[in-house]
């Protein structure tokens, strides 16, 4: 009898009859697997982020530097010396906002050329400077920061 018993318990474990869930140990291994991914796949998602947030704030440069020339081509003296931000966000009103939380617009405007800075969500500054015919694009990261975002180690990035 006892034989037999022995038979059925071990034919049941085998069967899985008898079983009913995971254990501990598989549970934390799991677990353990789980954490790992994370704590890998966690650091990049929020670099990403932050590179999509600087994406669009190089966008609105780009935006603002071609209602720069507009609003150039607008002026009867031809100069950039009216174009500020706000003549900015008359000619393109998708502009960001020039005060307040979040992206941010500066422009200032001269005889011969002019300076765009657009401040992203996160921090970083991204500007458009013309110095009569010469076009740069200069960044900067926010002070402090940790990651670069979407301005590069040479802090120039290209339209």
């Amino acid at each position: 009898m006892l034989l037999q018993n022995i038979r059925a318990r071990i034919g049941a474990r085998l069967n899985g009859d008898s079983e009913a869930g995971f254990t501990l140990i598989e549970l934390l291994v799991v677990m353990l697997i789980l954490g790992i991914l994370a704590a890998i796949a966690l650091p990049a998602f929020f670099n990403q982020k932050n590179k999509a947030n600087d994406s669009k704030a190089k966008e609105n440069a780009h935006s603002a530097q071609v209602a720069m020339e507009t609003c150039a081509t607008e002026n009867s003296s031809g100069t950039y010396e009216s174009c500020d931000a706000t003549a900015l966000k008359a000619i393109e009103p998708t502009l960001p906002a020039v005060t307040g939380s979040g992206e941010k617009l500066e422009a200032t405007g001269s005889a011969t050329g002019y300076t765009i800075t657009i401040t992203s969500s996160i921090g970083n500054k991204f500007k458009v400077v013309r110095a009569g015919s010469a076009i740069t694009f200069p960044c900067e990261i926010k002070s402090g920061a940790t990651d670069r975002g979407g301005c590069p180690t040479s802090n120039v990035w290209t339209s």
